[in-house]
């Protein structure tokens, strides 16, 4: 992940275990550091300095006096002036020494340059990772030895939750995963992990694109001898949602691990078939839409939502941070099973001295058909615009919502009505 040069002494280990505090787009990466003399250089891959948001390198617990960035040579500038391999059309390879890593211009046998394809190069030592991608040195200035934590914040690194409702004739249940993506060709060796969910903004660019989705779980698992860590909740910090993993693990490159989350208990759950519009004079009609409602009681960050009935997918949508029994509404699409007709009539009680009406009386009346063979639940909003407005007799102020609630019988119909008195005087 990182290698770490302290003082004069080149030390390069394997991956450092390091700590994540892991949000919905960004990670803080925290890695303690030694530092034996006045010098400590941190050298990170290429890969991890494109994801990391500039300006946030940063090392706590010493203090330095200065700190110098720079790009080092990737890995085939060490052999310059050394004999590689360019494999010919033939299939043959000939010797050749490497005049220039920067655009791999060779040298034959016969005094003649050429540019090389790096594919068509072979070398005498194994390349590491990613050989042409160079690397980004911070060499910091300290007043004497000691300890502390190199941090950073990078795109690269993500997650976010997935939800699953499953429902049927019985109720409803809902869980909920947890994906975390590894956009670099780096793995992180996690010490301790912690989730955030919420709105955290943070300078330095858009976020990174994610890396192909595929659940690694069972990577993790083999990594830890099939003991994954659990996500466990922490509580609220100032807004934010915060999770704890229960356990260290490895999150390989390029990958996303996934592992089980939450399962809230649903507190209430409804389904029916609804309608959400605004008033408007004129007759209508159409279908009412598949319409879920829920509580549950627990916390529930934002994501994804898939919903399945009997065990079969009937729609997906995204849910936004909702806190501890607050209620949670989405619709699926249309139910071409529930249609609506809707009358308007329109009485205007007063006009103004330029003969425009200024009272209006409306009378909507709402039938709902339901082709099914079992009854549902319809319900109908209408926001009203107005200075003054009334509805049913009952002064409901500026700009209310007119609200029809009715069962409807298997293969029946129902009638509704309600009345409206708009003053804009």
């Amino acid at each position: 992940m990182q290698r770490i040069l302290m003082a004069a002494a080149l030390l390069v280990g394997t991956a450092s275990a390091a700590d994540l505090r892991i949000y919905p787009s960004f990670t803080e990466v925290r890695e303690p550091v030694r530092a034996t003399g006045t010098t400590l250089t941190v050298t990170l891959p290429e890969a991890a300095w494109a994801g990391l948001i500039p300006g946030t390198l940063d090392l706590d617990g010493l203090n330095f006096t200065s700190a110098v960035q720079r790009q080092e040579a990737n890995w085939l500038a060490s052999l310059e002036g050394k004999t590689v391999y360019l494999r010919g059309e033939d299939g043959t390879q000939e010797p050749v020494t490497l005049v220039r890593a920067r655009d791999l211009l060779v040298r034959d046998a016969q005094g003649r340059y050429r540019t090389a394809r790096y594919e068509d190069l072979a070398f005498d030592v194994a390349p590491p990772l990613n050989p042409l991608s160079p690397s980004q040195t911070l060499t910091f200035t300290l007043p004497g030895p000691g300890t502390g934590t190199l941090s950073y914040l990078t795109r690269a690194v993500t997650w976010s939750p997935r939800y699953t409702l499953k429902a049927s004739a019985t109720g409803a249940q809902l869980s909920a995963l947890a994906d975390i993506r590894n956009g670099t060709d780096l793995a992180y060796d996690v010490r301790s992990t912690e989730l955030y969910a919420g709105d955290v903004n943070v300078q330095g660019g858009p976020p990174l694109p994610a890396p192909v989705a595929f659940e690694s779980r069972a990577t993790a698992a083999d990594a830890l001898g099939n003991a994954a860590p659990k996500i466990n909740t922490l509580g609220e910090l100032r807004g934010l949602y915060r999770y704890a993993l229960s356990a260290p693990f490895t999150l390989p490159a390029n990958s996303v691990v996934t592992l089980p989350f939450l399962t809230p208990k649903l507190t209430a759950f409804e389904r029916y078939a609804g309608l959400n519009t605004y008033f408007t004079p004129q007759n209508s009609s159409g279908t009412l839409s598949r319409f879920y409602r829920l509580k549950a009681d627990e916390r529930l960050p934002g994501g994804p939502l898939t919903v399945r009935e009997e065990g079969r997918i009937v729609g997906q949508t995204t849910i936004s941070e909702t806190a501890k029994g607050a209620e949670v509404e989405f619709s699926l699409g249309d139910d071409p099973d529930v249609r609506f007709e809707r009358a308007v009539q329109t009485n205007v009680n007063q006009r103004n001295a330029q003969g425009n009406p200024v009272r209006t009386t409306y009378r909507v009346t709402y039938t709902f058909e339901n082709g099914k063979d079992r009854p549902v639940r319809a319900e109908v909003t209408e926001r009203v615009g107005g200075r003054r407005v009334s509805i049913d007799g009952v002064a409901r102020g500026q700009n209310p919502a007119a609200e029809l609630r009715v069962d409807i019988p298997a293969n029946g119909k129902v009638t509704r009505s309600f009345v409206l008195v708009v003053d804009n005087s």
